[in-house]
């Protein structure tokens, strides 16, 4: 059994090497995340981002280094005991990635009857629980081809919460939704945090969501295959030593001074 210290972080990587096939696409990884925090990890396409997501969360098994929740390392644990660290993890996938033959009271239960000897009835109590948490009660009985973007997302966030989990990994929440939505879902994240005191780990390259609600990030950068980056992302904009990183974080701010300077003067 884990006898973790109550200070120890959430997460923490180190020396982390990631690919496939051979192929080495990130190297040296290392930082930590601190119990409660919300910690992106940004960067531009083909940097990394999402392939890091799959090493943390045991879906491949980096090349070298380590992963550890609550100090404890996942990727040398014995299988049995990997099976139960991951009962402390939950994902949400960039589509959501609910079984669309399944209703929604049916996709969340499942982590439940995975894991779990909750009674059918029990499974699906916890399942509405869970559907009234992200917005989504009354919702139980459609299915993800009778419902919204945004809304699968949410459902997909509440499968993501069916076992209580103590980190939850968020893959692009916002790709693909209006503005509206997606603000929306960034505040339904930081309310959840406060609420369940979960420590959420987001893989985004959305300016609006990293500001609103990041706590911090780190950057990855295709060309050094690693990190290039970490902090305060409002303080990373101004203040980064890089131009990669200032570049990135400041395209916003950009975009609007060429809009400004496109309209005629009065």
């Amino acid at each position: 059994m884990n006898t973790a210290h109550p200070n120890a972080p959430a997460l923490d990587v180190s020396g982390l090497e990631c690919g496939y096939d051979g192929n080495v696409l990130l190297k040296d990884v290392t930082f930590q995340v601190k119990r409660g925090e919300i910690f992106f990890v940004i960067g531009g396409s083909g940097c990394g981002k999402s392939t890091l997501l799959r090493h943390l969360v045991g879906l491949n098994a980096p090349t070298a280094g380590t992963v550890k929740f609550f100090d404890e390392c996942f990727n040398t644990a014995v299988a049995w005991r990997q099976r139960e660290m991951l009962k402390r993890i939950g994902v949400l996938y960039q589509g959501g990635a609910l079984w669309t033959s399944l209703n929604l009271l049916e996709n969340v239960m499942l982590p439940l009857e995975e894991y779990t000897p909750l009674k059918m009835s029990e499974r699906a109590e916890l399942a509405c629980m869970k559907l009234a948490q992200v917005g989504l009660s009354g919702y139980d009985g459609y299915y993800p081809s009778e419902i919204s973007g945004g809304m699968r997302k949410r459902a997909g966030l509440a499968r993501a919460l069916a076992l209580d989990p103590a980190i939850v990994f968020f893959d692009e929440p916002s790709a693909g939704l209006d503005p509206i939505t997606s603000r929306n879902l960034d505040e339904l994240i930081v309310n959840l945090r406060d609420l369940l005191g979960m420590t959420c780990v987001v893989v985004s390259h959305e300016l609006a969501s990293i500001f609103a609600i990041a706590d911090r990030v780190i950057m990855l950068d295709k060309q050094t295959k690693g990190i290039i980056a970490e902090g305060d992302p409002r303080v990373l904009r101004t203040d980064s030593k890089d131009p990669r990183v200032r570049e990135f974080l400041g395209r916003g701010e950009d975009a609007k001074v060429t809009a400004l300077q496109k309209q005629p003067s009065p």
